[in-house]
C-alpha cells in the first residue's frame, strides 16, 4: 500500500472538515471528544481529596491511558500534517507545524507527564499537573466559535493593541497620580506606584474590592473620574471585537454558500 495514500487517508480522518465526514473520521473524533470530557471530569474529580483517596488507582491509569493516546495523536499529525498545504515540506512544514496553536496545545497536554517524571519535588509536579488542564483547549478543533475569535483577534488585532496601549497609559497617569495625592494621607495603602496600580486596576476595571481606596477629596475626585473612564475604556475594545464578529461571520457565511463538496468523499470541489 502507497504509505503517502495511507498518509493522505489519515490526514482526512483527523482532520475536522465542513464536508462530509467518513465513518471512520466520525468514530475516532467521537473517541477523542470523549477522552478530552472524561479528563476534564478527571481532573475536576482530582481535586476532591475522599475522591482522590478512593479511586486513585482508576485516576493513575487513566491518566497513562489519556498520555499514551494523545501522544500517539501527536506523533501521527505530526506525521500527517504534510498533506496540508501550509506544510508540505517534509522537514520545514512538520517544523513549522510543532509551533502551531494546535500543535502546541497537543503538546502541552501530554507533556507535564512527562517532565513530572524527571523531578520530585512536590511543589512542581502540582504545577505540572496543573498544566493537564491544556487537554480542555483541544475542543478548540471543534468548535467552531473558537476560531472565529481567533480570526476576529487575527483581523482586529492593531486596533486591539491601541486599545491595550490606551488602557496602559490611563492606567500608569491615574495610578501615578492617585500616589502623590493620597501617600500623604494613607502611607501604608498607597505606598508606592507599583502599590498603587493595584486600586489603579480594580477601578478601572469596576471590581473595586474595597481593599484600597481613596479618603481624600481630590482622591476621590480622581477615583470616581477613573471608575467612569473605565467604563468607556472597555467600551472601545468591545466595540471593535463585535464589528470585527459580524464582519467574519457575515464573510463566512458568503463563503460557504459558494462551497461545494463532493457527496461523496466530502473533498472541496474548486
Amino acid at each position: 500500500m502507497d504509505s503517502n495514500w495511507s498518509r493522505r487517508e489519515i490526514y482526512k480522518i483527523l482532520e475536522v472538515t465542513r464536508g462530509k465526514k467518513s465513518l471512520a473520521s466520525i468514530i475516532f473524533n467521537t473517541i477523542l471528544l470523549t477522552t478530552i470530557s472524561l479528563n476534564t471530569f478527571a481532573i475536576i474529580l482530582h481535586s476532591v481529596k475522599s475522591l482522590r483517596h478512593d479511586f486513585d488507582t482508576f485516576f493513575s491509569d487513566f491518566e497513562y491511558f489519556s498520555v499514551v493516546f494523545f501522544t500517539i495523536e501527536y506523533f501521527v499529525r505530526l506525521w500527517v500534517c504534510v498533506e496540508n498545504e501550509k506544510y508540505q515540506h517534509p522537514v520545514w512544514g512538520r517544523f513549522r507545524y510543532i509551533f502551531s496553536a494546535g500543535a502546541l496545545i497537543d503538546l502541552l497536554a501530554i507533556m507535564p507527564f512527562y517532565l513530572s517524571n524527571f523531578t520530585s519535588d512536590t511543589g512542581l509536579i502540582r504545577i505540572l499537573r496543573l498544566f493537564r488542564i491544556f487537554r480542555l483547549f483541544k475542543f478548540s478543533r471543534y468548535v467552531h466559535a473558537l476560531k472565529v475569535i481567533e480570526g476576529v483577534f487575527k483581523e482586529k488585532r492593531e486596533e486591539l493593541i491601541l486599545s491595550f496601549v490606551f488602557f496602559l497609559f490611563t492606567l500608569l497617569i491615574s495610578s501615578s497620580t492617585m500616589y502623590y495625592i493620597e501617600n500623604s494621607a494613607q502611607p501604608k495603602v498607597f505606598s508606592s506606584i507599583p502599590a498603587t496600580l493595584w486600586w489603579g486596576v480594580t477601578t478601572i476595571t469596576s471590581v473595586g474590592y474595597g481593599d484600597t481606596y481613596p479618603i481624600t477629596p481630590l482622591g476621590k475626585l480622581l477615583g470616581g473620574f477613573v471608575a467612569v473612564a473605565g467604563v468607556a475604556m472597555f467600551a472601545l475594545p468591545t466595540g471593535i471585537f463585535v464589528s470585527g464578529f459580524n464582519e467574519h461571520i457575515k464573510t463566512y457565511k458568503n463563503e460557504d454558500k459558494n462551497i461545494k463538496f463532493c457527496p461523496h468523499c466530502g473533498e472541496k470541489l474548486s
